[in-house]
């Protein structure tokens, strides 16, 4: 598993319910723009796009969470995604949420399994 990890950043740069890291990920021959937050001690992350219109979630770089830092909006439309989940809790979701990126904290730092970009 060691050999799919990709750093992405030091632990201390995620900050609880704050901001988010922007980074990177070729998926299926495209670089696409994806995200770290960290929420109730965890880290969690996604690609940056809204379930519902092609648009990024941040309204300004690495800002993802709304006012009561308790969900991660949109700064399109407002649509609300559960932190820890990236379910839709408000919004035209038809069922839709972010799509999720595996990721983990060791030592300190913020790593991603490369492996769950394509599926």
């Amino acid at each position: 598993m060691a050999e799919n990890l990709r750093l992405i950043c030091d632990g201390s740069a995620v900050v609880e319910s704050g901001k988010g890291v922007r980074f990177s990920v070729e998926r299926y021959g495209r670089t696409v723009p994806a995200f770290v937050i960290r929420y109730r001690g965890g880290v969690f992350a996604y690609f940056n796009e809204c379930a519902h219109v092609p648009a990024q979630l941040d309204w300004q770089p690495g800002e993802f969470f709304d006012d009561s830092k308790l969900y991660l909006i949109c700064s399109i439309h407002g649509a609300l995604y559960a932190p820890e989940t990236g379910r839709c809790l408000g919004g035209r979701c038809q069922g839709k949420g972010l799509k999720p990126l595996a990721v983990c904290e060791i030592n300190g730092q913020v790593f991603l399994d490369q492996e769950t970009i394509n599926g």
